[in-house]
């Protein structure tokens, strides 16, 4: 199954579900998405998007969700909707914001984006923005850019047969 990352005005379609850190030590996943927003039949429960995610606040502070739940007593909020996770520190500024967009939200994006989701048909666009650390790379997304470190990324419409992955030397997928 496909899934249609955005991230700032980029589209990254992979074959997988995760976005992960590359370092000199490996590959560590730091947002893995397990289920999507979904209709279901009648006598079952809704599907909504749930996630897992492990990284840390620019201030250190680790932030570790098991579908959705924070492993430990968090020193942020966590807002939950049926389409959206969001993380937010006390003073209300996000740390992490993955949201699930409806087809219609999807289909009014730049043209070249839409063209990448109709050749590639996936599960899901998942919009990924905040600002936080995974290893040691800074990673910030707005709604224009995805920054990792000093380098930004915009306008880039990518499909990869491998995972998305972030390191100090740019994207990978």
């Amino acid at each position: 199954m496909k899934y249609a990352f955005l991230l700032g005005s980029n589209l990254f379609v992979v074959p997988g579900n995760t976005i992960s850190f590359t370092d000199n030590e490996g590959a560590h996943r730091f947002l893995r998405i397990l289920s999507v927003n979904q209709p279901t039949p009648p006598d079952q429960p809704r599907a909504v998007l749930t996630i897992d995610a492990d990284i840390k606040d620019n201030q250190g502070n680790e932030i570790h969700l098991i579908a959705n739940k924070p492993e430990v007593a968090p020193p942020y909020d966590i807002m939950e909707q049926t389409d959206r996770v969001i993380v937010t520190r006390p003073n209300g500024s996000t740390v992490l914001d993955v949201h699930q967009l409806d087809d219609h939200s999807a289909r009014s994006l730049e043209h070249n984006i839409v063209a990448e989701i109709e050749v590639n048909a996936p599960v899901a666009v998942i919009r990924v923005r905040g600002d936080f650390i995974v290893g040691d790379l800074h990673v910030e997304i707005d709604n224009e850019k995805l920054f990792l470190g000093e380098d930004s990324y915009a306008n880039s419409v990518l499909a990869g047969s491998d995972e998305l992955q972030f390191s100090h030397s740019g994207v990978l997928i």
